[in-house]
Parts: structure tokens; C-alpha cells; sequence
């Protein structure tokens, strides 16, 4: 396995389910370093860049339900709500990245 595959592999891993503050700390700077790995994918071949934007737009939404879980006027159960769904989507797409970056060699 490559760095960037175990790098992802080690991310998918630590992805939180349960809305804390630790939570959201951790999972924002998973975030972070998510997008770093897709920056340095989209920059490997014109196959990855190619197909990189779908990533980066579900990390935007999942930044979205990530700021709405620490909004101050949501009830405990919204916030809940909107860290699952961003929780959810983060794994999801870290998913569907491992899936199409496999080894890192695709050049079709």
C-alpha cells in the first residue's frame, strides 16, 4: 500500500460518530488533512485531477454540517443530527476515494 492509501486508510479510521467538542475538533482537522491528500491525488496524473472536484465538493458539504452541528441556537438534537449526516458523508467519500485511487497508478 502507498503513503497516501495508508495515509486515507489511517484518516477513515479515526473518523468520529458521536457529536463532543473533542469531536468536532478532531473531525475538522481530519477534514484538513483530507483535503490535503486530495490536493496532492488531484496533483499525480490528469486521471486523478480529472475526477478529484466530486471530492472536493462533499467536503465542502460536510464542512457545512459540521458548522451547523456547533451552531449555538440548534437543539442537542440537531447538532447531533447535522455531525452524523457530516460524519456519515466524510466517510462515504473517504470511501469512494480509497475505491478509485486504489494504488495510485490509474492512468486511463
Amino acid at each position: 500500500m502507498n503513503p497516501t492509501a495508508a495515509a486515507l486508510s489511517a484518516l477513515f479510521d479515526r473518523i468520529p460518530r458521536r457529536h463532543s467538542l473533542e469531536n468536532v475538533a478532531e473531525i475538522n482537522s481530519i477534514v484538513s488533512a483530507y483535503e490535503d491528500i486530495l490536493i496532492s491525488i488531484e496533483a499525480v496524473n490528469g486521471y486523478y485531477e480529472k475526477n478529484m472536484p466530486i471530492f472536493f465538493d462533499e467536503l465542502d458539504a460536510v464542512r457545512v454540517n459540521i458548522k451547523k452541528s456547533t451552531d449555538n441556537k440548534a437543539s442537542k438534537k440537531s447538532k447531533d443530527s447535522f455531525f452524523d449526516e457530516a460524519s456519515g458523508a466524510l466517510k462515504d467519500s473517504m470511501q469512494a476515494l480509497i475505491e478509485m485511487y486504489g494504488d495510485g497508478e490509474r492512468i486511463v
